[in-house]
């Protein structure tokens, strides 16, 4: 587990305190240091809205290169391509501007995450186009998705703790796991589950929807308790 926390004097005088950021994925550790090797060589031309920019076009290719794979299937390896574009852009960017001390909490912890829930409804939007997910299981993901995110904003002020993974999978790990599932969408698009046949990502979907409604519950539940602990009622 890694964490990582500043406080900071903004431009207009005023002290502001990062939330504490909690990494435990499975990738962290090389994660962190391939990003350090990375940004310490990036050309100084190149500043961290510029990645943050490259990661939200990069979503919206994944996006499209969904849309793509209904007509050829190619449009699954473009996807792939897109996503690891968006990894280099969306982990990079704080990465460079912590290496260059060019740090703006607030701002980039602003930008970051509505970055981050636009280029999700791409990908989502361009798996319900794609015709490997059904719409309605897509928009369950993106439902789910957008409860979990509410629940992690409201942790960070709340608690002043910004949780980046649960049960050790990350973003990076859900890239992963997207693209793998996309080399296998090629060979086999269809799963069998008690006897009955279903697109492979609507199996996966439904899954993933679930797993994300319990760490809903079981975080809701858990931060819910800390904080009744932290603010008791008043005694009479």
């Amino acid at each position: 587990m890694t964490t990582a926390t500043a406080t900071t004097t903004t431009a207009d005088g005023k002290t502001f305190r990062s939330a504490i950021r909690l990494q435990g994925s499975f990738l962290t550790a090389i994660e962190k240091r391939t990003l350090r090797w990375l940004a310490v060589r990036l050309p100084a031309s190149v500043n961290s809205d510029d990645l943050t920019i490259l990661a939200l076009v990069a979503m919206g290719g994944v996006g499209l290169s969904y849309w793509l794979a209904a007509s050829d299937p190619i449009g699954l390896l473009l996807a792939i391509v897109f996503l690891a574009i968006n990894w280099f852009g969306d982990s990079l960017d704080g990465t460079l501007a912590r290496v260059r001390d060019t740090q703006r909490p607030r701002y980039g912890y602003y930008v970051d995450h509505i970055v981050d829930v636009i280029g999700t409804f791409f990908l989502f939007g361009g798996l319900a186009l794609s015709g490997y997910m059904s719409p309605a299981v897509a928009a369950l993901l993106l439902i789910a998705y957008f409860m979990v995110c509410l629940e992690v904003y409201l942790a960070t002020v709340s608690l002043g703790t910004f949780k980046m993974d649960f049960m050790r999978i990350g973003p990076t790990e859900l890239r992963i796991l997207l693209s793998v599932g996309n080399i296998v969408l090629l060979f086999h698009p269809m799963a069998t589950v008690f006897g009955h046949t279903f697109k492979l990502f609507d199996v996966g979907g439904v899954i993933g929807a679930a797993g994300m409604f319990g760490v809903l519950i079981i975080s809701t539940i858990r931060n819910t308790r800390t904080l009744y602990r932290a603010e008791p009622l008043p005694r009479r």
